[in-house]
């Protein structure tokens, strides 16, 4: 299961340790699990560096890609390659209440183990999927959705209207987002440093920048 292509192939994911299987049994049908293994049989069954039983196969669902709707909030993700930040990505999403996220097909594969186990179990709320951002992007703009992306050169997040609902699209670790999918973008955002003008790193972590956003867009709309 470590492979992609061997998941594909046997429609199965691995799921480590007792707060992870727990959380993905009422979720996802399970195929499979190993709960009493010796030291030494979990050591080489493990897929992680400190291995913690039990260990679980699950069926990989086929979630239908959702219709985007007015006032829902979702995230987009363009290129996002490392499992660990999409795992982040996934808990940030379940924290504020959004369920669905949509990748392009070259984003990090949601069932890899080491994203399986960075979701520390939010994936059992949020569904990922995978297709043509852009196609799913212009059905969006067509219906009038407003569609967010974050660019050095964006408006101020939080001096921007917000609506309550919206595709927030974050964009690839080191190249941002792709120029088929700025396309698509009609409000462009920037979260500003402290204080204004200040050296400082050269761009927030794709998680970490995912997290303020979506805080922000949730903050403005609290009931």
């Amino acid at each position: 299961m470590a492979r992609k292509k061997g998941r594909q192939t046997d429609g199965l994911f691995v799921a480590e340790g007792p707060k992870l299987v727990r959380e993905l049994q009422d979720t996802f049908e399970l195929a499979a699990l190993f709960d009493d293994l010796t030291e030494d049989e979990l050591n080489r069954a493990s897929l992680q560096q400190s291995p913690q039983g039990p260990i679980a196969l699950f069926k990989i669902p086929v979630w239908e890609l959702p219709r985007p709707k007015s006032g829902t909030l979702y995230l987009a993700l363009d290129t996002v390659q490392d499992p660990g930040n999409l795992g982040t990505i996934v808990r940030v999403a379940d924290w504020f209440g959004i369920e669905d996220i949509v990748c392009s097909p070259d984003s990090a594969d949601i069932f890899a183990p080491k994203a399986v186990q960075a979701t520390m179990g939010a994936m059992a709320r949020v569904r990922v999927h995978y297709t043509d951002l852009t196609q799913w992007l212009t059905q969006a703009a067509n219906e009038g959705i407003p569609v967010y992306g974050t660019f050095l050169d964006g408006d101020n997040l939080y001096e921007k209207e917000l609506a309550p609902g919206g595709i927030i699209v974050m964009g690839n670790e080191g190249n941002g987002i792709s120029l088929a999918t700025e396309r698509m973008v009609s409000e462009r955002l920037f979260v500003p440093p402290y204080p204004a003008g200040r050296q400082t790193s050269e761009s927030l972590n794709v998680a970490m920048a995912t997290g303020i956003i979506c805080a922000e867009f949730r903050r403005r709309h609290a009931k």
